[in-house]
């Protein structure tokens, strides 16, 4: 019976030996990864900061610029992206999303080469009311956000004949 006990214990040593192993090699790996692969986009303004090489793919996310949208021939398409801090020129060659318009929230993957932002990918926001937190929180701080839910409120709802 010792022999049982004493396979069962080297057992639960083993499997919490093997759990650590596993863990450890997880924290390592997180360790040595960039800390902007941990970011879902990047903002104009840190773009203007810290450009981004030609070569790497990454997501800026703001609000379309109004005035900015130029559409070239067939699915290109041109327009600024801002946060309220910095204006950056993207542009893209496709069909954009149905709700993509002037001084609505977008997010786009690309390539930042020679001061544009190449965009192979533009998403835009889900509803009416959407807006990336960084955005809401770069248009706080240059004291130019609105929110949507009071900007409905003052208008007092009310219906006309």
């Amino acid at each position: 019976m010792s022999g049982l006990k004493s396979l069962k214990k080297r057992r639960r040593v083993q499997v919490i030996g093997l759990a650590g192993v596993c863990v450890a090699a997880v924290l390592a790996l997180l360790a040595v990864l960039p800390s902007d692969s941990f970011q879902f986009f990047r903002s104009p303004s840190e773009v203007v900061e810290a450009p981004p090489g030609p070569t790497e793919l990454f997501r800026i996310g703001g609000l379309v610029e109004d005035g900015s949208i130029l559409r070239g021939q067939g699915t290109r398409v041109s327009f600024r992206v801002t946060d309220g801090g910095a204006s950056i020129p993207v542009v893209f060659d496709g069909i954009l999303p149905d709700l993509f318009n002037e001084g609505e929230g977008m997010v786009g993957q690309g390539r930042y080469v020679n001061g544009t932002f190449e965009a192979v990918e533009i998403l835009a926001k889900h509803d009416e009311t959407y807006m990336p937190k960084e955005v809401v929180d770069a248009l706080k701080a240059q004291g130019t956000y609105v929110d949507p839910d009071l900007e409905e409120a003052s208008h007092g709802g009310a219906m006309t004949n």
